[in-house]
């Protein structure tokens, strides 16, 4: 049973929430939303807690000499990560927009939420992305230049830039990076968003993502383009523009999913996730159709929700 909630959330059968049609003019408007989003709120604190560590181990690597070839692909492959970890963002936008307190502790309360396994199950899905990204990106640089890594920086541009084999490397890893961006924009688009709004489970989440893609492939593809030019604008000055930029597209996703994904046709059962997620309950009993939901806080208050 815990497994089936996993994939298709708590009902009896897999939901399967609508899709609607967007345009051009949907993302600015998701952009522009996500930007009113940081600037209400302080969410560069979450950015800070993900990024820098993810920095700090690149620099290592490169200081130490162990992978600077893989240096440039680690970078990227965040991208790959990105929607799990701007699960914080999506939450301060969501909660923004109900009317909640939006402090960012409030990024916390995921362990408390209904689709918390459905949440890891993709973030795993990712982070396998991720990992076969590298092992992907490694076997290219092995197949062009062997096993032998170059002893400085300066060097592995010089190879890169001025040998056959490197613009080979450029060009190979160019429309490989390509395929696993596409491949995760396809499955990530809304499914972190629709999973921390709705119990509808891992698979049903992965599946509406494909279905927002395969309804909007022109527009999807434009949101890709823009996510991946405002993150190497960001990377420019010393990965500094990040700070803005990522939280920027993380609230901006939050309101792309909402553009692209019908709202639930039963806002009763969203009050009670809400409630739940707040505060530890204990069902009074089952209602009859159509009579008032009782539902008792620990301290014996009851809240009656109705149809």
């Amino acid at each position: 049973m815990a497994y089936s909630h996993i994939l298709v959330g708590a009902g009896t059968k897999p939901m399967h929430p609508a899709v609607r049609r967007i345009s051009a003019s949907d993302l600015m408007q998701a952009l522009t939303r996500g930007h009113n989003d940081f600037a209400a709120m302080p969410s560069h604190a979450v950015f800070l807690c993900v990024i820098y560590p993810l920095l700090g181990l690149l620099l290592i690597a490169m200081t130490l000499g162990y992978s600077t070839p893989l240096a440039f692909p680690l970078a990227a492959g965040f991208a790959l990560i990105g929607p799990l970890a701007a699960i914080g963002l999506y939450e301060l936008s969501r909660r923004r927009e109900a009317g909640l307190d939006c402090s960012v502790s409030h990024v916390l309360d995921l362990p408390h939420s209904p689709s918390l396994a459905a949440i890891m199950a993709l973030g795993l899905l990712l982070m396998t992305i991720f990992l076969i990204w590298l092992a992907v990106a490694e076997a290219i640089y092995v197949a062009n230049f062997g096993y032998a890594a170059p002893t400085s920086i300066p060097q592995f541009v010089d190879y890169l830039f001025n040998t056959s084999s490197g613009w080979n490397l450029i060009i190979m890893g160019t429309g490989v990076g390509f395929l696993f961006a596409a491949l995760t924009l396809t499955i990530s688009a809304v499914s972190f968003p629709l999973l921390l709004d709705r119990d509808v489970g891992a698979a049903v989440a992965l599946l509406t993502s494909i279905r927002v893609v395969a309804t909007n492939p022109v527009t999807m593809a434009l949101w890709g383009l823009i996510v991946a030019a405002l993150l190497v604008i960001g990377s420019l000055a010393f990965f500094l523009g990040l700070a803005v930029v990522i939280p920027v597209l993380g609230h901006a996703t939050w309101h792309l999913y909402r553009k692209a994904v019908k709202p639930s046709p039963n806002p009763r059962a969203a009050i009670i996730r809400e409630i739940r997620a707040t505060v530890p309950l204990r069902f009074s009993g089952r209602a009859l159709p159509g009579a008032p939901l009782e539902i008792d806080r620990p301290t014996g208050a009851n809240i009656a929700l109705h149809p």
